[in-house]
């Protein structure tokens, strides 16, 4: 007796197209149409709703091992499927750091136990992030886990003789050095983006300069090297000119933008809540604009939410004393809805390219991103575009609460996830068990 499930979705627009049916076999799409056969199918009606590829993030923090007080692999991957995602990358920095192939593989076999999403794990560049020696990086890619990214992020790879050589290593397996661009002395007791507001508090400026500097070194190291180099969040306008002009020379250089970056600017630092204390920080209004142009034109790669998850205590304190970093995997598809769909900047097909196609190629994912088309991975998120609401943190799938959109009104609403033809989300609540 075959177990293959079979779900119908009737009416669906796949990447805001003319309404179809998308047949679900087993893991796999079977059939796109009108008037599909639904015999012993599970039917679902999604008229009206957007249908895209499971989105992938480049850039999640799940926190364990070490801090489960902020985050869990279980609880941050209900959050992603939540969010729409059936992929997220689980950056490095937790306790004990993903140096190594032990912690790496750890991390990969809590993703696969949780069943809500895909879990690719990133290696750290450095032994502790310390910046000092490699990190075990050929290791940690024959391992179980298979990795191809590697990030110190949280902290720079600010050494350029590190940094070459992590690139030429990786360089022999197709790996991608992806980097927290920040200069360390241009930002010693920073606590805000540099320029009129922080002049105006009292607060510690955070040049541009510091993250713009350090593009522009790795760029002219990849090339040199003939290698990848991935820029994690980056923020200013600067920073936009010198990824557009390296790519214009031919370089093996991508980029991502967070949600926060696309619509948030310094302003909000004045009411002194360190909710908006993030890393990189929250920058200009024409910082903003010119983040979302460099998406709309493809500068910028991809959306990645840099889910950064804190208990209330680290945040519910003085600006100075607070940690950095907002949670973003249930919202990220409304803000990029919000300021870039909804602008006119980019319609559903780029938001599936700049959400699930193209972070699905830069980490060298299988599987994601992937054409909605008989035959593909039915690895789908639906999207009421439709709805209207505003963002309550009490209902986070996420163990933590800090984010900044608490109280605004954000559109956009994900009904249903699928990972693999599983429902992890339906009916906008998480599936009970996602797994066979």
């Amino acid at each position: 007796m075959s177990d293959t499930h079979k779900t119908l979705l009737r009416g669906a627009k796949a990447l805001g197209g003319e309404p179809r049916d998308v047949l679900i076999e087993g893991e796999r799409i079977a059939a796109v149409g009108t008037g599909l056969d639904a015999d012993g199918a599970t039917v679902i009606d999604v008229a009206g709703q957007i249908l895209l590829p499971g989105l992938v993030d480049l850039h999640t923090h799940l926190r364990e091992p070490g801090r489960e007080d902020s985050e869990t692999v279980l609880t941050g991957t209900r959050a992603a499927a939540v969010g729409g995602f059936t992929a997220v990358h689980a950056m490095a920095n937790t306790f004990p750091v993903a140096d190594t192939a032990g912690v790496v593989e750890q991390v990969w076999r809590l993703g696969r136990e949780s069943g809500y999403c895909d879990v690719q794990p990133v290696g750290a560049v450095t032994v502790g992030l310390e910046g000092k020696k490699l990190a075990e990086l050929g290791a940690m890619r024959d391992s179980a886990a298979g990795v191809r990214v590697f990030s110190d992020d949280g902290k720079c790879v600010d050494d350029a003789v590190i940094m070459r050589r992590a690139l030429e290593y990786v360089k022999a397996f197709d790996g991608v050095i992806a980097q927290h661009a920040q200069e360390p002395r241009l930002t010693e007791g920073a606590q805000m983006n540099e320029g009129i507001v922080s002049a105006e508090l009292g607060l510690g400026g955070w040049p541009a300069v510091a993250e713009e500097s350090i593009i522009a070194r790795d760029v002219l190291l990849a090339a040199h090297v003939g290698s990848r180099v991935h820029i994690c969040h980056l923020s200013t306008a600067g920073s936009v000119e010198i990824v557009r002009w390296a790519k214009s020379k031919g370089w093996n250089v991508t980029a991502e933008v967070t949600p926060h970056h696309l619509l948030l600017t310094d302003e909000l630092v004045r009411s002194y809540d360190p909710v908006y204390k993030v890393n990189p920080p929250l920058r200009t209004e024409a910082d903003v604009m010119a983040l979302r142009e460099a998406l709309a034109d493809g500068t910028i790669d991809c959306v990645a939410t840099d889910h950064a998850p804190h208990p209330h205590e680290d945040k519910d304190c003085e600006w100075g004393a607070a940690a950095m970093g907002m949670v973003g995997l249930e919202t990220a598809l409304s803000v990029v809805q919000h300021t870039m769909v909804d602008t006119g900047l980019l319609d559903w097909t780029g938001v599936a390219d700049r959400m699930s196609v193209r972070p699905s190629a830069i980490g060298r994912l299988t599987g994601h991103g992937r054409p909605i088309a008989a035959g593909e991975p039915a690895n789908l998120t639906l999207l009421d575009s439709a709805y209207r609401g505003v963002v309550n943190p009490a209902g986070f799938a996420s163990r933590s609460r800090n984010t900044p959109y608490e109280g605004l009104e954000l559109p956009g609403s994900v009904t249903h996830t699928f990972l693999r033809g599983r429902p992890t989300v339906v009916d906008g609540k998480l599936a009970p068990t996602p797994q066979p």
